[in-house]
């Protein structure tokens, strides 16, 4: 079993912080991927099925940005067939209350919406 860890990139220079958080988690599918690894270790397959939409390229794509940003680690395995799972960091983890957040406004705002009322 070998893990492997990435170096998180610079971040670019902003001058605000929630200008920084978006430039982590902005995009279509890094949210989506954050809340399927709170609930536990995933494997890529499963990553894939959970999220509806998501191409096989963006996916790793996505995965590979979020490893280079130190909010995720990748561990293979060395077996036939491959295995490669994926889990958060702690600094990825940090991210959950933010996401949480989202959730709540997001309901809220569902719910506050002309018409749903």
């Amino acid at each position: 079993m070998a893990q492997t860890r990435a170096t998180p990139a610079p971040p670019a220079r902003t001058s605000c912080p929630v200008e920084t958080t978006l430039q982590v988690i902005g995009g279509r599918w890094k949210v989506l991927i954050l809340r399927e690894l709170f609930q536990g270790v995933k494997r890529f397959g499963e990553l894939q099925r959970s999220i509806r939409g998501v191409t096989q390229k963006m996916l790793t794509q996505q995965l590979r940005e979020m490893e280079a940003d130190g909010l995720i680690y990748r561990e293979v395995y060395l077996q036939v067939p491959p295995k490669v799972e994926y889990s958060l960091t702690p600094l990825g983890a940090s991210l959950k209350p933010i996401i949480d957040a989202m959730h709540i406004w997001g309901v809220n705002f569902g719910q506050a919406k002309p018409g749903n009322q």
